[in-house]
């Protein structure tokens, strides 16, 4: 599973996703709550920052951005100052807000909260202030945001339908928008308003409700895995679904959908602010289904994805990397120096993710001296990973004579995971490490400097990947066979 989903990550390339629903600015003042007013029993707020971030529809714009997709965004806005701050923020992630329309006479949707802080640190909302209109939007505006529609349907590769029941996506307009995403052949994600009818999704590609919304929708509390199945299934038969997505905070998500309905797991987590999180889902989940993943695969990396953002405090993005290192800290939190190929390959794959340079090298290091220290430095600053493939016993036997090695292959290992320049070790039966540089598909091959003339063994398999084979200069006397007959002279 791990190695599925690096690679999905990895290739998820950079699909063209349109947003509709309700965009919001969210205003977070921060103040030092340090004593009680006399006028009332109530904190007071000494202000020290103000800060804008989007919410909403726009949160899901920004997370998708932070995904390295590109968002589309299509509301209304007021003419305001509140629109020109949620404009600006927007612009700042490089995201298209030529679809959101200017409606006059009516606010920005804007959620303002107080936040107090002990001690300068301990962060704690202590109040919300909300400026919105829900009154429906005029014809004219409707037949603006159904062309503006069409037209960037035509260039994305899925929908996302954020609602907030704000007045822009009544039942009507969502009718429209899935029934034209579904002729385009585009996926329509919801997700959808804390309705008790959702009706008006019907014919969706995928809804997303929380465990509450989910229970206030089919009308019954979601207490088990028989009640999850069964309210997947309601919604499934009821909505003419793809697929649903029932999130269930520290368990996880269930996923229904024609051939099957399922518990996705995720690793509990310290909550500390959940605000966003079904945004980051929905983000995730439309970039990962743009990319045309399978829903297993979309709804692990949003379990992932969503489970990152509700460990940091307010509306935060996720990006890729992060999702990347969690993925690896999962199976692996500690990656041990000495392990296998099949258990290398993993970290690997998520070192190159990172822009980090794999340096390989091999050898027996029977009887570890200066030369070996001297030259596994060498290969460390060349590369920011040094990989050393180990001769096994058997191995040193073929290359050296029957009395060697002097010491086994799991001494050896472990001398050589205790220096700070070596990051893995690993050990290969084989004569030479040819199938193994296959493998391991370095940047950097590193051999002694007495290997000029020889041929060193994986220059082509390395130089065709656009990598380089180096030569590392040789302490002059060193080496472990003159050690061991320096050893035998004296015994």
């Amino acid at each position: 599973m791990t190695d599925n989903l690096i690679n999905t990550v990895t290739q998820l390339g950079s699909p063209k996703i349109l947003v509709v629903g309700d965009f919001m600015l969210d205003v977070y003042i921060y103040g030092d709550a340090t004593r009680i007013s006399p006028e009332a029993p109530v904190p007071v707020l000494k202000i020290k920052d103000t800060q804008y971030s989007g919410g909403g529809a726009s949160s899901v714009a920004v997370d998708i951005a932070a995904l390295k997709a590109e968002p589309l965004c299509l509301g209304v806005i007021g003419d305001d100052p509140g629109a020109r701050k949620l404009k600006t923020r927007l612009h700042e992630a490089d995201i298209d807000t030529s679809g959101l329309l200017t409606v006059p006479n009516r606010p920005t949707i804007t959620k303002t909260r107080l936040i107090g802080l002990a001690q300068h640190r301990h962060q704690q909302q202590l109040f919300r202030m909300d400026q919105e209109s829900t009154e429906p939007l005029s014809p004219d505006v409707v037949d603006q945001l159904t062309a503006l529609y069409q037209e960037k349907l035509d260039q994305v590769s899925a929908v996302c339908l954020q609602d907030y029941n704000k007045g822009l996506l009544d039942t009507d307009l969502c009718q429209r928008f899935i029934a034209m995403a579904r002729e385009a052949g585009k996926p329509l994600l919801v997700d959808p308003a804390n309705l008790s009818d959702y009706a008006k999704y019907r014919g969706a590609t995928v809804i997303t409700p929380n465990r509450q919304e989910t229970s206030d929708a089919v009308g019954f509390e979601l207490n088990t895995e028989a009640d999850f199945a069964r309210a997947g299934q309601k919604l499934f038969d009821l909505l003419d679904l793809s697929a649903v997505v029932i999130t269930l905070d520290k368990e996880g998500a269930f996923l229904k959908t024609a051939e099957s309905g399922q518990i996705i797991p995720t690793r509990p987590r310290r909550v500390y602010d959940v605000t966003g999180a079904g945004d980051m889902v929905l983000a995730m989940l439309a970039t990962a289904l743009a990319a045309h993943c399978d829903y297993t695969t979309a709804v692990q990396l949003s379990n992932i994805a969503g489970g990152i953002e509700v460990e940091k405090f307010g509306v935060a993005t996720v990006s890729r990397e992060e999702i990347l290192s969690e993925i690896i800290g999962q199976t692996q939190p500690s990656a041990p120096k000495v392990c296998q190929l099949e258990d290398l390959l993993t970290p690997l794959q998520w070192h190159r993710s990172q822009g980090q340079t794999i340096v390989f090298t091999n050898g027996c290091f029977d009887i570890l001296h200066k030369g070996h220290v001297a030259y596994l430095q060498f290969c460390k600053s060349k590369g920011d990973i040094v990989v050393v493939g180990l001769n096994s016993d058997a191995s040193v036997r073929t290359l050296k004579g029957p009395e060697r090695p002097i010491n086994s292959e799991g001494d050896r290992a472990a001398v050589l995971a205790a220096l700070t320049s070596v990051d893995y070790v690993t050990i290969f039966d084989e004569p030479n490490p040819l199938t193994l540089i296959e493998a391991v598909q370095p940047d950097i091959l590193v051999k002694g400097n007495d290997w000029k003339d020889k041929g060193v063994v994986g220059r082509e398999v390395v130089e065709a990947r656009g990598g380089r084979v180096l030569l590392a200069p040789l302490v002059e006397g060193r080496s472990s066979t003159a050690v061991i007959n320096k050893m035998k002279s004296k015994g």
